[in-house]
């Protein structure tokens, strides 16, 4: 009897010495979590039960149990790392099925797959043809390394401060070769349908107080005829406070649409169409601009004794754009950067968590599949629910202890000698009686 309880004693202690050597030897291993060996007493029993004072069996490893403790953040220089802050599992596609993992040491591949070491897909959310998040339909995220679409300038929001104290220019009438003849002048860029930019440029002229006329042209051409090189113009009324009187607005070459907002209505986007003529001959440039026009918004335009300046400046266009970058914010969210100066929501990193997650089922790799223990998943966007954030640009750490795991080493190694110890005596008591005579 003695010989079958020193030898569950070994089992015990050589399940002991693997379990603590699996975890000093992952105490570098992104993601994992180590495991305790859980172990408990034998008694025989019969029909009747066990006595009060049976001698027990011996011992049995009851479980293994990992430990999903939070392990260190770790930041790193790879946008594409991601570590969880708190609960939850990233999801794999591994080949069609689901695999649960902390590791999030993650890159693109040459189709534009955001994937693991092991070639698995990371899962999310994606985009609908409008940029907006589908939720609720897990799929692979994709990187589209295609470019952006330009997009044609449709709106130019404008705040800008006249100086009241400015004087009537000398010089008459506007010319915008003659410095004399304006007060002031600003510039914007606008972008047509094929991603092309133009400079559009006002001139600001005071002709009486709280009045000013705004004079506009676009690549230094009339906006709706590239031949000619006279602006728009308008006249700009301003309230004894300082503020656009907008009901006043004088709109000459600008359209008006209804709000106080001026549109720059036929522009036509220009560019030299030959060079040797003297002066160069000007013609479209076969772009369009937007389909609805483009509107100047300056309700904000003030007139007060201070510096002329553009306090704020918005316009919608870009021209097309290069893939120049990815990054990640704490609700997941994958942006793709544009060489334009442009970003864009792709995608959104889903998590999921278990109602006992000691019950997943190790697979190697550090991930976990769902088992009949662990329950159905709880997917949804991290910081939602109880599911951690996302920390971009970082790794999670081993929650491997080394130093406890190294006192575990010496305890298991101390319980595997003294049980041999109790085989080395059993075995010379019976050889005592074997002796007897």
């Amino acid at each position: 009897m003695t010989f079958n309880t020193a030898l569950s004693g070994l089992k015990a202690a050589s399940s002991y010495l693997n379990v603590t050597g699996n975890n000093i030897a992952n105490t570098g291993t992104t993601g994992f979590k180590y495991s305790r060996a859980e172990f408990a007493d034998l008694y025989a029993s019969s029909m009747f039960g066990t006595g009060s004072n049976s001698i027990g069996s011996g011992v049995i490893t009851s479980d293994i149990a990992q430990q999903f403790t939070q392990g260190n953040i770790s930041y790193t220089d790879n946008s594409l790392d991601l570590a969880i802050n708190g609960s939850g599992y990233f999801i794999v596609n591994d080949g069609g099925s689901q695999l649960y993992t902390r590791a999030g040491a993650f890159k693109v591949d040459s189709n534009g797959n955001v994937v693991n070491s092991a070639g698995n897909n990371l899962m999310g959310y994606g985009v609908d043809a409008d940029g907006n998040l589908v939720n609720g339909v897990l799929t692979n995220l994709v990187v589209d390394t295609s470019n952006q679409e330009p997009n044609a300038t449709s709106l130019v929001t404008q705040s800008l401060a006249l100086n009241s104290s400015a004087s009537i220019p000398t010089s008459s009438p506007f010319d915008s070769t003659v410095s004399t003849s304006y007060n002031w002048s600003t510039s914007v860029s606008l972008y047509d349908t094929q991603g092309n930019a133009h400079t559009m440029t006002q001139y600001f002229v005071k002709d009486a107080s709280n009045q000013w006329s705004m004079y506009v042209l676009v690549d230094g051409r009339n906006p709706g005829d590239p031949t000619s090189t006279d602006p728009y113009q308008a006249t700009l009324p301003f309230t004894t406070a300082g503020a656009l009187d907008t009901d006043n607005i004088v709109f000459g070459d600008f359209g008006d649409n209804g709000d106080g907002t001026l549109s720059l209505a036929n522009w036509i986007p220009a560019t030299i169409t030959d060079a040797t003529t003297d002066p160069v001959t000007w013609g479209s440039n076969g772009a369009a601009a937007s389909a609805t026009g483009v509107t100047l918004d300056l309700r904000k335009a003030s007139q007060t004794n201070t510096n002329f300046a553009v306090n704020s400046l918005a316009q919608d266009g870009y021209t097309t754009g290069q893939l120049s970058g990815l990054s990640f914010d704490e609700t997941g969210q994958l942006f793709a950067t544009y060489t334009n100066g442009k970003s864009e929501v792709i995608g959104q990193v889903a998590l999921a968590t278990f109602a006992n997650m000691q019950g997943l089922t190790p697979v190697g790799g550090t991930a976990w599949r769902q088992s009949l223990a662990s329950g159905e998943p709880v997917i949804g966007t991290p910081t939602s629910g109880t599911l951690g954030s996302i920390a971009a640009g970082a790794l999670e750490d081993s929650n491997v202890d080394l130093t406890g795991q190294l006192v575990d080493l010496i305890v298991a190694q101390r319980n595997y000698q003294a049980n041999a110890k109790t085989i080395e005596t059993e075995n010379a008591i019976a050889q005592t009686i074997i002796n007897i005579r």
